[in-house]
């Protein structure tokens, strides 16, 4: 089988040492030591290390990563942290993720939705997934939410949200029943490691999937 130019693996750990984590899921992907990959934070706005988007690399060449969280339901139990690391040639790609929970959007007073938007939303389980959509558009523009989420109209059924008069194409997945993970990578495939998380599954094995999900 021919492997693509580029690929995004997914890695749901539980939340804790992420920055362990991250080193361990960019070292995993591109089959190297945990000792040649170097990871860290930078916000572009204020340029601090304390916060921003995650960055790594290996041997001094950049690897595209991102994070996103998830508290867990229950008092005492860690909550769920979900990392893409994109392998192949990185020249020009980024990738945006986002992890939510069904039930925490549900319980926020969001208004991000155009008109046409909300009218194709049918439910909870919708609302929770466009609201990761816009989020992992956002993060892989590397501004986050300093953009009002409204300007990423999501479009789940044809897999695509539009931002910046372009159409991106986003993967959404469900790796547990209440809980979504979308990731927008240009349209790259995306692989899907679920690790066992208590609370999330028991080890739902891996899946791979393109920009519809």
């Amino acid at each position: 089988m021919v492997r693509p130019a580029g690929v995004v693996r997914v890695t749901i750990v539980p939340s804790g040492a992420d920055r362990e984590a991250l080193v361990t899921a960019v070292a995993s992907a591109h089959h190297v030591d945990e000792v040649a990959v170097r990871t860290g934070r930078r916000c572009p706005h204020c340029g601090s290390a304390e916060h921003g988007r995650p960055w790594a690399t290996i041997a001094d060449r950049p690897v595209p990563v991102s994070l996103a969280r998830t508290p867990a339901r229950r008092p005492g139990v860690p909550g769920v942290t979900a990392i893409a690391v994109v392998t192949g040639p990185a020249r020009g790609v980024a990738v945006g993720i986002d992890l939510e929970r069904v039930d925490r959007v549900a319980a926020a007073p969001l208004d991000v939705s155009t008109p046409v938007e909300a009218a194709r939303l049918r439910d909870d389980h919708d609302r929770t997934a466009a609201w990761a959509v816009k989020e992992a558009v956002l993060k892989r523009d590397g501004r986050g939410l300093r953009v009002d989420p409204v300007a990423v109209e999501v479009d789940l059924a044809r897999g695509t949200a539009r931002f910046a008069r372009r159409d991106h194409p986003v993967t959404v997945r469900w790796p547990a029943p209440d809980t979504v993970l979308a990731v927008a990578a240009g349209g790259l495939p995306v692989i899907v490691e679920h690790r066992i998380v208590d609370g999330l599954g028991d080890g739902l094995g891996v899946g791979v999937s393109g920009p519809v999900g």
